[in-house]
């Protein structure tokens, strides 16, 4: 009860317009927080499960974790989808992604740059200040700079790097177009009302962002109690502004969608790899996975198996650490 009281006190508090606070609405507007940490030894972990060891939690901050079962054989086989850049002509000299840990669209450029092997470092924009994209005109992200080019769009970003992967073909059509523009138009809009359904909820999702984004002291509690209890009252009102009823049952309806669109594909073009359409559905849920929301949909839909062929191809982080 401390904890719900706390988060109507602050409510109260932001009803009256602080600007700090409003600026934290609008940044938590882009995210659906918490991506976990999966990025390593995953196949060894995943065959673990699969041979019924134990091992340790693979999540810090959100108990519980879960882990899909597949055979040794297949994990090995989805390995050797992850690829490289296949184009000589793109070899950047430095990648650097503009971005909020949690915020789907950021996620669907790193699910892309993760997938490709393309080194990147990150720069976690304060959502408050914004002060590390002052250089720029364009005050959203994800921001990525190509040596130097600055990029805005996660999906106009990762059409312009595949045609540079990819200089000869031209960018995907037909199915992989429709299902990319479904996660945009669609899916996205779904994460926030789940993510921030209840307080509990929403202090869990701001715990992980308050811990990973660039806060002062101050700007981390502000952010933890005041930007949780906007996000709360702000997800009620996405919620009825994209007509949703139940908040999990619309999540789990988009999950039983794509699969329903994979038709028992391995992938949505079918063979052995992924295409864009499949890591912009990863990107996006990949910051929910392991919150209450995300291990709730893997629990009641069918999309677990493919999620963990994602895991699997996407592989580990292209991210260079500093």
């Amino acid at each position: 009860m401390r904890r719900v009281n706390g988060l109507a006190i602050v409510g109260r508090t932001l009803t009256c317009g602080g600007a700090v606070e409003k600026r934290l609405a609008q940044a938590a507007l882009m995210s659906t927080c918490s991506s976990s940490s999966l990025n390593s030894h995953i196949f060894s972990q995943k065959l673990a499960d699969r041979l019924g060891l134990s091992r340790p939690s693979l999540v810090r901050r959100v108990a519980g974790t879960m882990l899909f079962s597949v055979a040794a054989s297949s994990l090995a086989q989805d390995a050797l989808a992850k690829e490289k850049p296949r184009s000589e002509k793109f070899l950047p000299k430095e990648v650097v992604l503009y971005q909020y840990e949690a915020c789907p669209f950021c996620n669907k450029v790193k699910a892309f740059l993760d997938y490709y092997n393309i080194p990147y470092k990150i720069v976690e924009v304060n959502p408050i200040s914004k002060k590390e994209i002052k250089w720029s005109d364009y005050k959203k992200v994800p921001i990525l700079k190509v040596d130097g080019e600055q990029m805005v769009d996660s999906s106009d970003i990762i059409d312009k790097l595949f045609h540079r992967i990819n200089p000869d073909s031209s960018i995907p059509d037909g199915e992989e177009k429709k299902w990319r523009e479904w996660v945009d138009n669609h899916l996205v809009h779904v994460l926030s009302p789940n993510i921030y359904r209840s307080t509990s909820e929403a202090l869990e999702s701001f715990d992980y962002i308050t811990t990973q984004g660039n806060f002062s002291f101050t700007e981390r509690l502000v952010a933890k109690y005041a930007g949780a209890a906007a996000m709360y009252f702000v997800s009620k009102k996405l919620k009825k502004k994209h007509n949703i009823t139940d908040e999990r049952a619309a999540l789990y309806e988009a999950a039983e969608t794509w699969v329903d669109a994979l038709n028992g594909r391995h992938y949505l073009a079918g063979g052995s790899k992924p295409n864009l359409a499949d890591l912009a559905v990863f990107g996006v849920l990949r910051p929910i996975r392991y919150l209450t929301s995300g291990k709730d949909m893997v629990e009641h839909t069918r999309i677990g198996e493919w999620y963990g062929r994602m895991e699997n191809a996407v592989g580990e982080s292209a991210r260079i650490k500093e």
